[in-house]
């Protein structure tokens, strides 16, 4: 699959929100501070597979405790002294530091003669305390990105607050819209195995890609990944679901994660359709999205629903923004309905968009496998479309893009017919 996204337009997750692999860090801390920091840290979705232990001493307490036992993968060590003194603690360290360890030292003082000695010895990292949990996630990600390694993708998980909400129509517009309009190659992955409406909305033959890869996730790589996606012009790929009843796969978490980091490391942009389903793998798969979409209704148990969801998710990602909140079918006639400002108020965040009922515009787009945008591209159901896609890619619709939509619209139909 290729990664080329148009002349100077790459995208993706930048180096220091790649996922931390499975390794061991041990932090010996002189301030509490430090130590409440670390922690905080560890609890982040980007540390998730990195096990973390945090305990007082310093250097010295890190040189007893490891006297005789091997250091672990990352090594954290505070200290409170200066100069030559701070020097002669790091070099008992280096006595007892097995030579692949990295480590990383906490000072008080913003000293650059100190910085660099450190580094000239060998230290992979002086910070200078008090210590924010998010720089020290950026500096270990940093420290586990190799040179010069590949880029992967960003990760956009659209969830519905209830059944029927819309939330795989709009993951589903939006991913088009990433690909056709701001030109960077995107992979809608569908993970609603017996319901899934990737295929049926794009008009493309339904297959068993996502099953197949999620029973033997070891087998999975780009070569069988891409033979197991569906190509939908040149920067649009889709991974659809079985959409039958007929196959009952259960599978663990670490399956759908290894599926998600295959697909990120061959698509700059990953949109994951999720299941209005409450399982370990889809908590585990929204928590460790780069970004959160919600599609709710404006109604009390989508308010419920919805307030649930955005309460779990801060807690679980305390580093993050909050998840988007789209407002779908909005204005449906004789519904008595939660105003846009009182849901908003309730929940704590504001709409990034409020998509109106339409049922002709998306009940034509879902019969005739087409897009929002294929379809009516003025209309403001697509003009939602594009301000979420311009929203979760940080990206614009360049005017011309936006323009030429209508024609692909022409093109697509002509192609059907």
């Amino acid at each position: 699959m290729d990664r080329e996204v148009g002349e100077g337009n790459m995208f993706g997750a930048a180096p220091h929100e790649r996922p931390v692999p499975r390794i061991s860090i041990h932090a010996f801390c002189e301030l509490p501070e430090t130590g409440e920091a670390l922690k905080k840290a560890s609890e982040d979705r980007r540390l998730s597979k990195a096990q973390l232990t945090v305990q007082s001493g310093g250097i010295n307490g890190a040189v007893e405790h490891f006297r005789g036992q091997v250091t672990p993968n990352l090594l954290v060590v505070e200290t409170q002294l200066s100069g030559k003194d701070a020097l002669a603690e790091l070099d008992k360290l280096a006595e007892v530091c097995d030579p692949s360890t990295k480590v990383v030292v906490v000072g008080q003082h913003n000293d650059v003669e100190l910085y660099r000695e450190l580094m000239r010895r060998g230290a992979s990292e002086y910070l200078v305390a008090p210590l924010n949990p998010l720089h020290v996630i950026e500096v270990v990600s940093g420290l586990y990105c190799e040179p010069g390694a590949a880029p992967i993708g960003r990760v956009v998980s659209f969830v519905a607050a209830r059944g029927g909400a819309g939330s795989s129509t709009l993951a589903h517009n939006v991913g088009w819209c990433i690909a056709e309009g701001l030109d960077i190659s995107t992979t809608i992955v569908d993970f609603d195995l017996p319901f899934g409406t990737a295929a049926l909305n794009f008009n493309e033959e339904g297959g068993q890609g996502v099953a197949d890869a999620l029973l033997s996730p070891e087998r999975l790589d780009d070569v069988l990944l891409d033979r197991l996606v569906t190509k939908r012009g040149d920067r649009l790929s889709l991974f659809t679901a079985p959409a039958s009843l007929e196959r009952d796969i259960d599978t663990a978490i670490e399956a759908y994660e290894t599926v998600i980091d295959v697909v990120r490391a061959t698509t700059p942009c990953v949109i994951v359709d999720v299941p209005h389903i409450w399982t370990p793998w889809v908590r585990a798969t929204l928590v460790g999205s780069d970004e959160i979409v919600i599609v709710a209704t404006p109604e009390l148990a989508s308010l419920r629903n919805t307030k649930n969801l955005i309460d779990l998710l801060k807690t679980a990602r305390p580093n993050d923004a909050p998840p988007r909140l789209v407002l779908n079918q909005v204005g449906q006639p004789k519904r008595p309905e939660i105003p846009t400002k009182d849901f908003a108020e309730t929940i704590g965040v504001e709409p990034s968009v409020v998509v109106p009922f339409d049922p002709a515009l998306f009940g034509a787009a879902s019969n005739n496998g087409q897009m929002l945008i294929e379809l009516q591209p003025k209309s403001p159901s697509a003009d939602g479309v594009r301000r979420l896609a311009e929203m979760v890619t940080g990206r614009s619709v360049p005017v011309a893009a936006k323009q030429d939509l209508p024609i692909i619209s022409m093109l697509m139909g002509k192609k059907r017919a």
